[in-house]
């Protein structure tokens, strides 16, 4: 029988896992990050489906973290790249595609300091792994986050054969399962997909560990403020000011 205290459970176990065993690369990655906001940079992050919510967890919001830019698959349509019909083909999934990430940087405004963030559960498809190798081959250093459980095990759908995490400079285990859910049902399936809650835990440990690195480097900290003063709505306004166009 399937009860909400067995998902609660084998969460704090993999949050503790986390915890334990990829701090130390929470730590290089703030290092990347806080490097390169102090050389202007803006801290790109992709990830399609549910990844997508590790961008808005990161910035956007009071208390975090100004120079970020949420990349997303739909700004293809929407900037004219392919259509809606192409965009939503189920016999040719738009994440599983290679080939076509180097297009990211037609849309964006991406300088030479930017550093990437990508996030894929399974580590496997097209788009994220073309990403990955497309930043890279620019200069860029790239922070992954995957499931390593997944990943391994599983073949990857890109024709080099290679897989998201062999493009990372840094690589952030989520610590989930394969297939993501915890909790199997009768019927063979199984429910409570845990990536989401990691993911919060690691956007928010690297953005606290960045701000740490920026302050040993006595550089300005770009967080966004609560506007309970004119002092921060002005700082706040002077930020948005500053990453005009590509936050």
């Amino acid at each position: 029988m399937i009860n909400t205290q067995a998902f609660l459970d084998n969460t704090f176990t993999i949050i503790d896992n986390v915890m334990n065993k990829e701090q130390e690369n929470i730590l290089k990655a703030a290092d990347i990050c806080a490097e390169a906001i102090a050389k202007g940079g803006v801290i790109q992050v992709f990830g399609t489906g549910h990844s997508l919510g590790f961008g808005n967890e990161l910035g956007g919001r009071v208390g975090s973290l100004v120079p970020v830019h949420t990349i997303t698959i739909g700004d293809f349509v929407s900037h004219g790249l392919y259509t809606y019909a192409d965009f939503k083909d189920m016999d040719n999934i738009f994440e599983r595609r290679p080939g076509i990430a180097g297009r990211f940087y037609e849309l964006y405004e991406i300088s030479d300091n930017d550093v990437f963030i990508i996030i894929s559960n399974s580590g496997i498809n097209g788009l994220v792994i073309d990403l990955a190798d497309t930043a890279r081959s620019k200069g860029q250093k790239v922070i992954v986050v995957t499931s390593l459980d997944h990943t391994l095990n599983s073949d990857s759908r890109h024709p080099s054969g290679k897989k998201l995490m062999d493009h990372g400079d840094v690589v952030i285990d989520n610590c989930g399962p394969m297939g993501d859910a915890l909790l199997p049902t009768e019927d063979g399936g199984k429910i409570g997909a845990v990536s989401s809650i990691t993911g919060i835990y690691i956007a928010q440990s690297l953005a606290i560990a960045t701000v740490a690195k920026l302050q040993e480097k006595n550089v300005e900290v770009p967080v966004l403020r609560f506007e309970d003063s004119k002092e921060n709505m002005e700082f706040n306004q002077y930020l948005l000011n500053k990453y005009a166009g590509r936050i």
